[in-house]
């Protein structure tokens, strides 16, 4: 394996590395991570989440040769979970690189081979945070699909796995990039999962054309010691549709980062999320909406259920343009702590520059209601079957907003997973 810089110790040997010379935005990357290192304290879109236990950690490239019975063992557990079983369409990807064997990819779709030399879609700066200047520098594969003009390319399941050793850390940057055309449809189901001590750090390059609708569903269910730092980067055209929903149950660390652009008149962005964690860990769901164009709309979810000593992040910021006159745009994240030691920081935030729009954004956080687990349970129920039906009817509503229902069954049988594993 051929080790790659420790992140934040000696960033100039990005600089170095053979695939960086020669491409503009790799280069740019590269220098913004040798300039910047990663987020200190007093970086505010990084204040409730630290990089720094990273700084010292020397990742190695992850290996190529893996335990075939563990990639098929975890692949029967996602396949399980989604609800899709084994003869749905997937792309499975182990430790960052496209398992063809493994894979079944919809009819009429175009798939191009990954393109490392290829520049970064407009709307994408390839120095604009760290999460995307890491994987603009070190990607090495990744989903490249277009579903072409009038083609609804049915649902897609979207599979990482990976799989490295307890003790030495190595780490993969997948960039998916998905063009829906004029008209065109397609929902992913996209499942993260995987054993060891690993760094995930996937891009998610995304387009909606005119009419176009995607529907996307993030199962993140990495590892306990697994390390997890996702971007997604969408832009919608006019009438155009963004469904996105993110489901964290895994990692010791994770962060998805989701920046979407409504860009012409009439586009639709949803950006929901919920975060199911335990013991001591983090999860953080950051997103910045930009409305630049009139008469569109957003819509953002995020509920998290925190047990033992987790702690919760959001920061969601909707972000107004002058010209997006008529925006409607709506935010709301709430938090159900389980116990005193868990831990939610949340940040809403509204930046409007139009005058005639309509948005608004809150956040609450409260324990499991006394009085209704005592109802529950004076009818006989038992106290964690009362304690289940309570944090389900918390989560309900955020999960029932994904439209697509096969994506909803998977995303309600991965809920199911963690509450068995987790709490019950």
């Amino acid at each position: 394996m051929n080790a790659i810089a420790p992140v934040g110790i000696s960033p100039s040997a990005f600089l170095d590395r053979g695939d960086v010379k020669g491409n503009a935005a790799r280069l740019k990357a590269a220098d913004y991570l040798r300039t910047v290192g990663l987020p200190r304290a007093g970086v505010e879109a990084w204040k409730y989440t630290s990089l720094r236990a990273l700084a010292d950690v020397p990742f190695a490239d992850a290996p190529r040769d893996v335990d075939t019975g563990a990639v098929d063992t975890l692949l029967a557990e996602v396949e399980s979970i989604s609800g899709l079983g084994a003869g749905a369409n997937r792309a499975v990807f182990v430790n960052g690189r496209f398992d063809a064997g493994r894979s079944r990819l919809p009819q009429g779709v175009k798939v191009a081979a990954f393109d490392p030399a290829a520049e970064p879609r407009d709307g994408i700066d390839p120095a604009g945070d760290v999460t995307t200047a890491l994987n603009t520098v070190l990607a090495h594969d990744g989903l490249a699909l277009i579903v072409p003009a009038g083609v609804d390319a049915g649902c897609l399941l979207l599979v990482s796995i990976g799989l490295a050793g307890e003790d030495m850390p190595v780490s993969f940057h997948p960039q998916h990039r998905i063009v829906v055309e004029e008209g065109g449809r397609l929902a992913v189901l996209d499942a993260a999962v995987g054993r060891g001590y690993y760094l995930h750090n996937p891009l998610y390059d995304i387009t909606v054309e005119e009419g176009g609708y995607l529907s996307h569903a993030r199962i993140q269910a990495e590892g306990k010691k697994a390390l997890h730092l996702a971007v997604s980067h969408a832009r919608v055209a006019s009438r155009g549709v963004y469904d996105s929903f993110t489901l964290t149950l895994g990692a010791s660390l994770s962060r998805h980062e989701v920046h979407a652009g409504l860009n012409a008149a009439g586009a639709s962005v949803h950006v929901n999320g919920a975060q199911l964690l335990a013991g001591h860990q983090h999860g953080d769901l950051t997103s910045v909406i930009t409305h630049a164009a009139p008469d569109c709309i957003s819509r953002q979810t995020v509920k998290n259920v925190l047990a033992d000593h987790a702690r919760g992040v959001f920061q969601g910021k909707i972000h107004v343009e002058r010209i997006a006159q008529k925006t409607d745009g709506y935010q709301m994240n709430q938090a159900l702590l389980l116990s005193d030691t868990a831990e939610i920081d949340a940040k809403p935030e509204l930046e409007i520059y139009a005058d005639d729009v309509k948005c608004s954004h809150g956040a609450t956080v409260g324990a499991l209601d006394d009085d209704q687990l005592f109802y529950l349970r004076s009818r006989g129920i038992p106290n964690e079957a009362a304690r289940s039906i309570l944090i389900r009817a918390f989560l309900h509503d955020v999960v029932d907003q994904i439209d697509d229902a096969r994506l909803k069954d998977g995303l309600n049988l991965a809920v199911e997973a963690w509450w068995k594993r987790e709490v019950a």
